[in-house]
């Protein structure tokens, strides 16, 4: 015979609390979705300025990049949610690194002076279509310091891989685990990180993140001012 699990709390108060995290977790979701479409049209903005700023045209970015040019010109058109992988293949061929895409852009008319200070508010999250992981830079935008942080949650069991390559100037990164396991491959290096762990590492050759584990990971990405790969 059966019996009901006895979890010590009324029955009413558990849908109650079940009913509110579900509101909670909804709520999240609109906000999060909400970022994504207001940084969608950041990066088409800057693909589009930062394209134009190097000189290359569509057919010369599609060729150095490997991305199609359609997907280009969809991506500048704001109308193509891009994964991380492509982002990083048109900011390795532009020679920069995957956050300055997520920079603000220049153009649109008068440019508001930098602050020393981020809020929380202030860093948008940004959800990878492909792997799902979700990062924020926090560092305050356009403040002339010489590196960037950015915070990445990384869902259990996916994976994602940059095809990255040397940039002039040379990118330095550090990888700090601060929750849970992250296996991290440099080139044909592999590292397994824990919590409190820190890797050091330099933009010059593919990179890739992978969560073995069934809980999620959380890590963040210090490195020059120049770009990240996160």
């Amino acid at each position: 015979m059966c019996s009901a699990i006895q979890t010590g709390e009324p029955e009413g108060v558990l849908t109650a609390t079940l009913d509110r995290m579900s509101q909670i977790l909804g709520t999240f979701s609109i906000a999060l979705d909400a970022n994504m479409s207001s940084l969608d049209e950041r990066i088409a903005t800057r693909v589009r300025e930062l394209r134009a700023a190097a000189g290359p045209s569509l057919e010369a970015l599609a060729a150095r990049s490997g991305v199609s040019r359609s997907m280009i010109s969809l991506i500048e058109r704001g109308e193509s949610g891009a994964t991380a992988v492509v982002l990083e293949k048109l900011a390795t061929a532009l020679g920069l690194t995957l956050a300055a895409l997520f920079e603000k852009p220049h153009a649109g008319g008068a440019r508001t002076a930098p602050s020393p200070l981020a809020r929380a508010a202030e860093q948008p999250p940004w959800r990878d279509p492909a792997s799902g992981y979700v990062r924020r830079d926090v560092s305050p935008a356009g403040w002339p310091v010489p590196f960037q942080i950015v915070d990445v949650h990384f869902p259990a069991g996916r994976r994602v891989t940059y095809d990255t390559a040397a940039r002039s100037p040379v990118v330095h990164q550090q990888v700090w685990a601060i929750e849970g396991r992250i296996e991290l491959s440099h080139g044909e290096d592999r590292h397994r990180l824990v919590e409190g762990d820190c890797f050091a590492l330099l933009l010059d050759r593919p990179v890739g993140f992978y969560n073995p584990t069934r809980k999620p990971a959380r890590y963040a990405v210090v490195l020059t001012a120049t770009g990240v790969n996160a």
